[in-house]
């Protein structure tokens, strides 16, 4: 019985190519697109997730394949082994043998070792080994790959790659360890008001009912807000969740994402953080590959994948019909202006000197650094400010109970 299947694959040159192919299974569809001359990246049931209101939304409770913290384990494994003197395969199977078996993290890394073993003892190459577990490796990952056998020095090409993946994992730790106080914070204070407006002001509501006295207006805000939380608080959760889902799927749509990413990237401070992290993905992507010996228009459609932003993925894409061209790599992505002055300055150097990868890594290692800088200056807004606010908040609770019970004492002289 055929099935029709999406896939992503490569090309000769290194190009993207998205489409629909038929087959009876995953492994006829790979093969398939093998002999018309494309290496598969991903290929997927087209019945995988849903859409709701033209909306693509997709679910997975199962993780298939490795997660990204596994991949940079195991590559800086095996760059140490074969730097070493280890030969590919006995690596993997030293891999093999001392991952634990007990765990479906470990369970799961031995089988995609094993798979990918297997699938070079049937005459493959790493590189295409690795195709067949798109879920696992990404095109950025198999082209190192494939660039460092072609040019006798995997080893070399393992440790550039596992030297990749460990600075973008510790970029990214670094953005999400700060941002886990200011979370902590908003959770903290969004609970402390809920428990006031529904826990502690009923208990007063009554007594100012049996006085009869007028309120102030401030109390009667209060109260009415206690009220509206008692009564549709659940709703409001169950709504805020929905809304959640809801712009995920809007984010899945190019359009509505290209406009999102352009507004993020003009907020202040925010917006100059994203650039910076930004330009240090696409700098460390593209003198990485640059540096294995990968072609600049293969470099440059790679690393459109990896920015992160959709806008700077378009000004990435514009810049690599110029190059195409025969133009240069920083004007048009100056043009694009979404990318900090300083990365596009030692592009531009770097084009100049012919030392476009070593310059891209060092604007990468700038820009990382100027990100966790921006980062801490994010945070060191952030926690006041919502102190502040939530702080406000508490008193003007904390106040309209006092004036309300001040009105009582009047009352009773």
């Amino acid at each position: 019985m055929s099935t029709t299947w999406r896939y992503t694959a490569l090309t000769a040159d290194g190009q993207m190519q998205r489409g629909q192919a038929q087959g009876a299974d995953e492994a006829r569809v790979v093969a398939d697109l093998r002999r018309n001359g494309l290496t598969p990246v991903r290929v997927v049931p087209q019945s995988e997730g849903g859409r709701v209101g033209g909306l693509q939304v997709s679910f997975s409770l199962r993780r298939a394949g490795l997660t990204r913290g596994q991949v940079t384990d195991i590559t800086r494994e095996l760059a140490l082994m074969l730097g070493a003197g280890l030969d590919l395969d006995r690596a993997l199977r030293f891999l093999i043998e001392t991952l634990p078996e007990n765990g479906s993290a470990g369970r799961r890394a031995r089988k995609v070792l094993t798979e990918l073993r297997d699938a070079m003892r049937n005459g493959g190459s790493f590189a295409s080994a690795l195709s067949t577990r798109a879920d696992c490796f990404t095109p950025l990952y198999i082209n190192l790959v494939k660039a460092g056998e072609a040019g006798g020095a995997l080893g070399d090409a393992l440790d550039r790659l596992a030297t990749l993946m460990e600075r973008e994992r510790k970029l990214t730790t670094s953005i999400q360890s700060a941002l886990i106080y200011p979370a902590i914070l908003v959770v903290a204070s969004i609970g402390s008001v809920v428990l006031l407006l529904t826990g502690v002001l009923p208990q007063f509501v009554p007594l100012f009912t049996e006085a009869g006295a007028q309120l102030p207006f401030l109390t009667q805000c209060v109260i009415a807000a206690g009220d509206f939380l008692s009564h549709w608080g659940l709703v409001l959760l169950l709504a805020t969740i929905a809304s959640g889902f809801v712009l995920r799927a809007l984010l899945a749509q190019p359009a509505f994402r290209l406009r999102f990413d352009r507004t993020l990237l003009r907020l202040p401070v925010v917006g100059g953080l994203s650039r910076d992290i930004m330009a240090a993905r696409l700098t460390r992507t593209l003198g990485t590959l640059l540096q294995n010996g990968v072609s600049l228009l293969s470099a440059l459609k790679i690393s459109e994948d990896v920015i992160g932003n959709r806008a700077g993925a378009q000004a990435v894409a514009a810049a690599a019909l110029v190059a195409r061209e025969g133009g240069g790599l920083s004007r048009p992505l100056d043009n694009a202006g979404v990318f900090p002055p300083r990365a596009i300055h030692l592009m531009r150097l770097g084009e100049e000197t012919a030392q476009l990868g070593p310059l891209c890594l060092r604007a990468a290692e700038l820009h990382e650094e100027s990100a966790r800088v921006g980062l801490q200056r994010l945070v060191a807004l952030l926690v006041p400010a919502i102190t502040i606010i939530m702080g406000a908040v508490v008193a003007g609770i904390v106040s309209a109970l006092l004036l309300a019970m001040l009105g009582l004492n009047d009352l009773a002289h």
